[in-house]
């Protein structure tokens, strides 16, 4: 029992560490608000302050309680594929078990070494894009890193929201800054009446002028990553399809990129509310040579003798939004014969086979 009791103590702690930063956030928030609203308290200013005030804390607080998203159940190993896996021995016996399972999977990144990526903890085969977060203990997709900023793993499921946040924070740090300048000048000219609003005044200031750098060169970092479709950690190391790394696999230009992480419709850009595109399981790439050993995208021509064997639903089951569809059939072909023939035969094809394929 002590072990046990020693553990339960030990994540308590944790939990309450990991949460220090967000607290230390909310109350420079918290401050932030006092000293502009009540101290400050310019009456042309408020209208807008609270507006950015508004999407800054809507954004900060989706960052943190938006779950990560984990991949599917098609990606998790079965009772007797794991018991299969464990009487193996380590190396090339294991990896043809793995890629018997990861055959009928829209799966196309692998490991360095060109193995299928699987992760041990979860026991599943990793999706595109999808990472082991050792602080959350699980898989998340498209993870981008886990920041201690927001006690949570930002992935698939609330990139958006993360870049928002660097946004509304930025834009609220610039406002702050640029609307407090006059009376901070004053402070240091003595033109300040010496009462409790004018340290407040100059910390306030102080306080968003050195956020605005920091948060302007991480912001323009990850505008950066949006554009050319990386995550933090695809920007570290490059994912590795079968012909090798490739830093621009997944990255279809600009507007694409731009729309799989912010959605289609442009009234919801500037909010905090899910609009992104795809499942976050697979994702359309630009790659020209076509994994062998994965199924054939609906713009390419089948390998002689390849039938699949076992579910006749294509993944992912679930259909996709419209939205997603347009984003993927106005995708470049990605074979090098040209697709003109293809198209052809291709005919109304199931816009779900084309992102399990694209990926």
């Amino acid at each position: 029992m002590a072990p046990s009791g020693s553990r339960s103590i030990k994540r308590s702690c944790q939990t309450v560490l990991y949460w220090i930063p967000v607290i230390f956030i909310t109350l420079i928030v918290a401050w932030s608000y006092y000293a502009y609203v009540v101290q400050l308290c310019i009456v042309v200013y408020l209208l807008a302050y609270h507006v950015v005030f508004i999407l800054f804390t809507w954004a900060y607080w989706q960052t943190i309680f938006t779950k990560p998203m984990n991949p599917l159940k098609e990606f998790h190993l079965s009772y007797s594929d794991k018991e299969l896996l464990e009487r193996e021995d380590r190396g090339e016996s294991q990896q043809e078990i793995l890629r018997r399972i990861a055959k009928d999977l829209p799966i196309y990144t692998r490991t360095m070494s060109g193995a299928i990526r699987f992760c041990d903890r979860c026991q599943l085969v990793k999706p595109d894009r999808c990472h082991h977060c050792s602080v959350c203990d699980k898989c998340i997709l498209k993870m981008d890193h886990h920041c201690p900023w927001v006690n949570n793993c930002v992935g698939f499921s609330n990139y958006k929201f993360f870049m928002l946040f660097l946004a509304y924070s930025l834009l609220y740090c610039i406002f702050i800054t640029a609307t407090d300048l006059q009376y901070f000048i004053k402070f240091w000219t003595n033109g300040l009446p010496d009462t409790q609003a004018k340290f407040h005044i100059m910390f306030l200031f102080f306080a968003a002028s050195m956020f605005s750098v920091s948060l302007a060169s991480l912001f323009v970092y990850h505008c950066w990553l949006v554009c050319k479709n990386r995550s933090t950690l695809e920007a570290v190391r490059a994912p590795a399809f079968r012909h090798g790394a490739d830093k621009n696999g997944f990255s279809l230009g600009l507007s694409k990129n731009f729309r799989q992480v912010f959605g289609d419709e442009m009234r919801y850009w500037p909010f905090p509310v899910y609009s992104s595109l795809g499942d976050g399981c697979s994702f359309p790439t630009c790659l020209v040579n076509q994994d062998p050993e994965q199924p054939t995208s609906p713009g390419h021509n089948p390998p002689p003798n390849k039938t699949v064997v076992g579910e006749s639903h294509q993944f992912p089951a679930k259909p996709l939004r419209e939205s997603q569809s347009r984003l993927l059939n106005s995708a470049p072909s990605w074979t090098e014969n040209g697709g003109a023939e293809d198209k052809e035969r291709r005919g109304t094809s199931n816009p779900a086979m084309a992102i399990e394929n694209e990926t």
